[in-house]
């Protein structure tokens, strides 16, 4: 998983972002916004697919590593490959977390936390709804 920040592959301005997403989505993925907890369509989605970024498209996380963590987010163990995500520190709030944003457009999706042991990994990537699409597997 990369740490760093490169360029992001998708860039566009902010009146292009705002006229492609909702005003929620906007709030979210290009300003870093939280939906409620509870709120978002994917909660308890149990559905076999993809989860793709909702402002670029590109796969974030697979249907086999979603997990009920019941923090009232959809969480996640591991993104679907190294690079789709990108890790950054976020001292908001008066706090340190772990900001996960989208590998290809750098639009924010949730924070990481160290807290899943349920988990193969361990981690549980705490991901806003608004912030992804399901594309269903095929069949």
């Amino acid at each position: 998983m990369t740490t760093s920040s490169p360029t992001p592959k998708v860039q566009k301005t902010d009146e292009e972002w705002r006229a492609q997403l909702s005003p929620e989505e906007y709030a979210v993925l290009r300003q870093a916004g939280t939906e409620r907890p509870w709120s978002g369509e994917y909660v308890d989605t149990k559905a076999v697919g993809v989860y793709e970024c909702r402002a670029c498209g590109a796969e974030l996380f697979r249907s086999e590593t979603k997990f009920d963590s019941h923090c009232g987010w959809p969480s996640f163990y591991e993104a679907s490959a190294e690079d789709n995500v990108v890790l950054r520190e976020d001292r908001g709030f008066g706090m340190v977390r772990t900001e996960v944003l989208c590998g290809t457009c750098h639009s924010h999706l949730g924070h990481l936390f160290d807290d899943a042991p349920q988990t193969p990994t361990g981690d549980r990537y705490c991901i806003n709804s608004v912030s992804i699409r399901l594309a269903p597997a095929e069949g």
